[in-house]
This record gives structure tokens, sequence and C-alpha cells, in this order.
């Protein structure tokens, strides 16, 4: 991602079709809501499979949502009386996120998920 033609935001993670998903809600977490890189990729995640898989066979499951139970009790039932077909995922399960940061002052800064344990964010 580029700030004043910058680049200043790389960002990223394995998981087929939800990459865009994941990486989009870190990214509006980051940019629209000011949180740091770590908080940005540790509240909970969520993805859909609404859309026909990129995979064969190609399955879709129209309303469905997948979210971290951690998001809460309210947010979940909430979505299910708005009709989604809901799966919860345990905690810290969804997702894979790893991001790195170039302030214009040239701090560098990094941040990894702490899901599966598969992650490591370093730099220098």
């Amino acid at each position: 991602a580029f700030e004043n033609g910058e680049p200043r935001l790389a960002f990223g993670t394995p998981g087929g079709d939800q990459q865009e998903q994941w990486q989009l809600g870190m990214f509006l977490r980051r940019v629209h809501h000011g949180l740091n890189l770590q908080e940005a990729i540790d509240l909970p995640l969520f993805h859909t499979q609404h859309f026909p898989s990129t995979f064969y066979p190609r399955e879709a499951r129209p309303g469905h949502l997948t979210v971290e139970e951690s998001i809460g009790a309210a947010a979940i039932a909430d979505l299910v009386r708005r009709g989604h077909d809901l799966e919860k995922a345990p905690a810290w399960t969804v997702g894979r996120l790893t991001a790195a940061e170039k302030s214009s002052n040239g701090l560098l800064r990094a941040a990894a998920t702490p899901r599966l344990m598969q992650a490591y964010a370093a730099g220098r």
C-alpha cells in the first residue's frame, strides 16, 4: 500500500479464497481505524464462502459466514438474526496475516498473527 506515492505497507496471507477478505479487514483496521499493525491483525477475523470457490468443485455457500467466536456473543447473535448461515470458529484459528510498515521517518514496524503458530515478524 502506498501513502503519498511512497510504499508504506506490505501485507499478506496464505488462504486461497479467503486471502483478500482477511487482508481487507486488517488494512481497514490499520488505515481507517488507526490501530497499530498487531492490533489490526489480532482482532477477530471472519470470511464468507458466498461466491463460488476458485478450487474444484467450485462450491458456493450463499449466506455463509465464518467468524471467530471471540467476536462476542452479541455480534454473533446479531449476525444470526440478520440471516447469516453462521459458522463459529474457535478463537485464533481464522486467517494467517503478516505485515511490515515503513514510516516516513524510516522506522520499520512489523507484526504477525499468533494464529496457529505459523508466522513471525522480523526486520532490519
